[in-house]
C-alpha cells in the first residue's frame, strides 16, 4: 500500500487528463455493451414484424449505432493518444525526481554504487512504469465495467448457465493470482540482472582506453557475456512461467465456451432458452472473456511496472547523509579563515582516517599538505565543502561551523582543482562556463587567459566552440588541467583547494600550470595537496600528515632544518642538489 500511495501521487498533476481518460473508458465500454442488447431487442421484437417496420427499424438502428461508434472513435483516440501522453509525463516526472535525488545523495552513496546500475533505474525501470501508469487504471476500469455489465446481462438471459460460467471464472482467477505472485519475484530478478548488464557495459566503455592499452578486450567480453547470460537465464525463466500462465488461461477461456455450448444445448432442449438468445449469449460471452484476457495480459505489465517502481522508490527512500539544517544560514562576506577543531573522521564505521586533527589556516594564506598516500590529506580537504561530514569535532570558516551553513553557499565559496580533471561532453566554452553559468564571453576569455589556455584555444579551428569529446578525450592532460583552472578562475571563490593538480603532468605543462595556480591562489585561502615538493616551497606553512596524524609543520626552511619526514621526501626528490639550488628552481 505504501508503494501504491507513492504511485498515485504522480497522477495528481494530471487529474483532468486522468478523469477524462476514465470517462472515455466508460463510454467505450457502454458502446460495446450496447450492441448485443440492440441486436437482442431487434431479433426478439422487431425482426418478427412486417417488412416495412423491419426496414425502418434497421435504418434507425444503423444510424444510432453509427453515432455510438463515432463517439467510440473519439474516445478511443483520446485513450490511446492522451492516455499515453499522461503516462509519458508521469515517467518524465519520476525521472526528474530520481535525477534530483541522485544530485542530493552524498559521496558515500556513490562510493558504494555503480553508475551503470543507477542509469538502469533511471532509464529501463521507468519505461515500464510509464506503460503501467497509462494502461493500469484504464485496463482495470474498462475490464471491470465490461465484466460487470456483461455478467448482469448474461444473468438476465440464463441464470443457471451464468452461475456455471461464474464457477469456471473463479477457478481461473484463483489460478491467475497464485501464478502472479510467483511472477513478481522473477520480474524483480529481471530488473537486477539487466542493471548488472548496464553496469558491465558502462564500466567497459568508460574504461575503453585502459581496456585496449592492456589488450583486455577478451576479458571484458567474458565479463559482459557472464552478466548477459545471467540476464538471459532470468528472462528465459520469466518467459517459461509466462508461457504456462497464458497457456493455462487460454485453456480456461476455452472451457468457458465449452460450458456455454453444452449448457446452452441442454437449455434449448429443455425449452428454457431460444436459439436466438444463445446467439446473443455468445456475443456477451465475447465481451465477458475479452476483458478477462486483458486483465490476464495486464498482470505481466503490472509486475514489470511494479518491479520497476519498487526499485525506483528504493532510491528515493535513501536519505542523503549531508543536508542543510532547518535553520542553516548562507555563508556571506567570506574572509577565508579556516579552523579544524579536533576533527576525526571514519568511512562507513571503519577505523579513523583522521583522529583529533586541529589546524588553523589564516585568511589569505597558503597551506600545503604533504605525506604518504592514505594519510588523510584528500579526506581533510573533502571535509571542508562537506562532501563528507566529520565524525567528531568541527570545522569553521570565519568562526562559523560549516554544518550551520547552507551547502550551496558553502560550496560556492570553495574552488577545487583536482588531479583527475572531469570535462563534460560539449565545447570548450561550455566547460569553462561551468564555473559560472551566466558568464559572458569576455569573462570566459579572461578566465582562459589567466589559466594560460587562451592562445591555444584560438589556434583551434573552431576556437571556443571546439568540441572536447567525452571526458575531454581530444585534449592533452595539461590542456584539460588548464581548462579546469579557467573554470575555477571564472567561479572566483575566496577559498581554494588544489588536490595534486600538477602531479601527473610533464615538466613543461607543470610550469605553465604552476604559474596559473599561483595567479589563481593570490589573495585566496589556499590548501595545496602536493607530492612534488617544488610546487609548495613558497607555502606559508607546510604540514606533514601520516596515518598517525600531523607529524610536522612549518615553512620549507624550518622543515629542512628539522631533518625529519619532510626532509626525507626532499632528499628523495632532489638528491644531489644543494638547498639553495632547490630554492632557486624555476617553477
Amino acid at each position: 500500500m505504501k508503494i501504491l500511495k507513492k504511485f498515485i501521487q504522480y497522477y495528481k498533476p494530471y487529474r483532468l487528463l486522468f478523469f477524462t481518460d476514465m470517462l472515455c473508458a466508460v463510454l467505450v465500454s457502454a458502446v460495446d455493451l450496447t450492441f448485443p442488447q440492440i441486436l437482442h431487442y431487434l431479433t426478439n421484437n422487431i425482426y418478427l414484424l412486417d417488412k416495412q417496420t423491419i426496414l425502418q427499424a434497421a435504418i434507425y438502428a444503423g444510424c444510432g449505432l453509427l453515432g455510438l461508434y463515432i463517439i467510440k472513435y473519439f474516445c478511443q483516440y483520446f485513450i490511446t493518444c492522451w492516455g499515453h501522453i499522461m503516462g509519458a509525463r508521469m515517467e518524465a516526472d519520476m525521472r526528474r525526481d530520481l535525477f534530483d535525488h541522485f544530485q542530493r545523495l552524498s559521496f558515500s552513496y556513490y562510493d558504494k554504487n555503480n553508475t551503470g546500475e543507477m542509469m538502469s533505474r533511471l532509464v529501463n525501470d521507468l519505461f515500464d512504469i510509464s506503460e503501467l501508469a497509462h494502461h493500469g487504471p484504464e485496463n482495470i476500469f474498462i475490464s471491470v465495467l465490461k465484466i460487470t455489465g456483461s455478467f448482469i446481462l448474461l444473468m438476465l438471459l440464463d441464470v443457471q448457465m451464468t452461475l456455471i460460467l461464474l464457477g469456471v471464472t473463479v477457478i481461473m482467477l484463483i489460478f491467475s493470482i497464485r501464478r502472479n505472485l510467483k511472477m513478481k519475484a522473477v520480474f524483480m530478478d529481471n530488473r537486477v540482472k539487466i542493471a548488472r548488464v548496464n553496469s558491465s557495459l558502462q564500466d567497459s566503455l568508460a574504461g575503453i582506453r585502459v581496456v585496449k592499452s592492456f589488450a583486455n578486450e577478451g576479458l571484458e567480453k567474458e565479463k559482459f557475456t557472464a552478466s548477459n547470460k545471467a540476464f538471459l537465464a532470468s528472462k528465459s525463466s520469466s518467459y517459461r512461467m509466462m508461457g504456462g500462465y497464458h497457456a493455462w488461461n487460454s485453456l480456461f477461456t476455452g472451457l468457458l465456451y465449452i460450458v456455454v455450448i453444452v449448457a446452452g444445448g441442454f437449455s434449448i432442449a429443455n425449452g428454457s432458452l431460444r436459439v436466438t438468445d444463445l446467439a446473443i449469449y455468445l456475443l456477451y460471452i465475447n465481451i465477458f472473456v475479452q476483458p478477462l484476457e486483458v486483465l490476464i495480459n495486464f498482470t505481466e505489465q503490472f509486475q514489470k511496472g511494479y518491479a520497476g517502481f519498487k526499485r525506483f522508490t528504493e532510491i528515493l527512500d535513501v536519505t542523503p547523509e549531508i543536508v542543510d539544517k532547518a535553520d542553516a544560514t548562507p555563508l556571506t562576506n567570506v574572509r577565508g579563515e579556516i579552523k579544524y577543531h579536533n576533527v576525526s573522521f571514519r568511512y562507513n564505521n571503519d577505523y579513523n582516517v583522521l583522529d583529533e586533527v586541529s589546524l588553523h589556516i589564516p585568511a589569505g594564506k597558503t597551506i600545503a599538505l604533504v605525506g604518504p598516500s592514505g594519510g588523510g590529506k584528500t579526506t581533510l580537504c573533502s571535509l571542508l565543502p562537506r562532501f563528507y561530514d566529520v565524525t567528531a569535532g568541527k570545522i569553521t570558516i570565519d568562526g562559523q561551523d560549516i554544518r550551520d551553513l547552507t551547502l550551496n553557499s558553502l560550496r560556492k565559496a570553495i574552488g577545487i582543482v583536482q588531479q583527475d580533471v572531469y570535462l563534460f561532453s560539449g565545447t570548450i566554452k561550455e566547460n569553462i562556463a561551468y564555473g559560472k553559468a551566466v558568464a559572458t564571453d569576455q569573462e570566459i576569455m579572461k578566465a582562459a587567459k589567466n589559466a594560460n589556455i587562451h592562445d591555444y584555444i584560438l589556434s583551434l579551428e573552431q576556437g571556443y566552440d571546439t568540441y572536447v569529446g567525452e571526458r575531454g578525450v581530444r585534449l592533452s592532460g595539461g590542456q584539460k588541467q588548464r581548462l579546469s583552472i579557467a573554470r575555477v578562475f571564472l567561479k572566483n571563490p575566496p577559498i581554494l583547494i588544489l588536490d595534486e593538480a600538477t602531479s601527473a603532468l610533464d615538466n613543461e605543462s607543470e610550469r605553465y600550470i604552476q604559474q596559473s595556480l599561483e595567479r589563481l591562489s593570490h589573495n585566496r585561502t589556499t590548501i595545496v595537496i602536493a607530492h612534488r615538493l617544488s610546487t609548495i616551497k613558497n607555502a606559508d606553512e607546510i604540514i606533514v600528515i601520516t596515518d598517525e596524524g600531523i607529524r610536522e609543520r612549518g615553512t620549507h626552511r624550518q622543515l629542512i632544518a628539522q631533518n625529519g619526514i619532510y626532509a626525507h621526501y626532499y632528499n628523495m626528490q632532489f638528491e644531489g642538489l644543494e638547498e639553495d639550488d632547490f630554492l632557486n628552481l624555476e617553477l
